[in-house]
């Protein structure tokens, strides 16, 4: 093979390769009227919790306080053993409760009897939490399912409740399955995907988190909007989808008003928490 001969392989090879991941990273698209109710909100992580005040992430008073403020909440929703839906961040209850147990291996009366890092705090439904913020602020609500058990139950449980709400929201979750299902079951609810870089402990040859690091999971997906964790906003596939494909993109989570500062202009909607915007 000549050089000539081999320059044109590498081109052709090279110009496959992009194709093909720009194909599978290629999002969806939703009107801009779609979700421009979503955009003129920052959100509060977890709700507007304080620790030194009592008000711990996830809690009935974390909602509430954000509502009190104006701010749009992020919320995590899981299901339990019995099939309720509860408003949870971690699979395990240690780091909340001080139980080292799994949410999705207990009741929901069970988990009723903890508290939330030592305050009179309880695991709220997620049904308690939409009659409280009653449709005042928007939502951004991210769906847990590390069970390994079918997301299908969790997906319709939280579509049941939603459809009965009068409010402005949006879901998201880092499982691709998740995503999908709602563009199958119902592509009228704004979706998007969570991504960040794998975390220091997973596999680096991780089929998942590379597929999830560069957004290889879109073309199935096909997600209205992406959330990336902030610090990875280099990684290429995150400049791709907002300059190139232009889709909406969320970042999460910004600690401080000088992150805050540095990464406005960077995203469509910024996820918040430890400092007020």
């Amino acid at each position: 093979m000549t050089k000539k001969q081999f320059a044109k392989t590498i081109e052709s090879v090279t110009a496959v390769l992009t194709g093909t991941y720009l194909f599978a990273s290629f999002p969806g698209f939703k009107k801009k009227k779609k979700w421009q109710h979503l955009l003129r909100w920052d959100y509060a992580h977890r709700g507007l919790h304080q620790a030194d005040q009592g008000i711990p992430e996830n809690s009935l008073a974390a909602f509430g306080r954000a509502v009190d403020h104006h701010y749009g909440i992020e919320l995590d929703v899981r299901l339990t053993r019995d099939k309720k839906l509860v408003i949870f961040h971690d699979d395990n209850l240690k780091r909340m409760c001080g139980l080292d147990r799994k949410v999705i291996d207990m009741t929901y009366d069970e988990l009723s009897a903890l508290r939330l890092s030592g305050t009179d705090e309880k695991i709220p439904l997620f049904s308690e939490v939409l009659k409280l913020v009653g449709g005042k602020v928007p939502l951004i609500v991210e769906l847990k399912d590390e069970s390994k058990r079918s997301y299908a139950a969790l997906c319709r449980l939280v579509c049941g409740q939603l459809s009965a709400y009068r409010g402005y929201y949006c879901i998201e979750s880092f499982h691709p399955g998740i995503v999908m299902w709602f563009r199958k079951h119902h592509p009228e609810i704004i979706r998007g995907q969570l991504s960040c870089r794998p975390p220091k402990d997973a596999p680096i040859n991780h089929l998942v988190f590379l597929l999830l690091t560069h957004l290889l999971t879109n073309f199935v997906t096909r997600p209205d909007f992406i959330a990336y964790q902030c610090q990875d906003i280099m990684i290429p596939a995150y400049w791709i989808n907002r300059h190139l494909f232009r889709i909406m993109t969320v970042l999460w989570t910004i600690r401080s008003r000088k992150e805050y500062d540095h990464y406005r202009s960077k995203a469509d909607l910024m996820i918040f928490e430890n400092f007020t915007p």
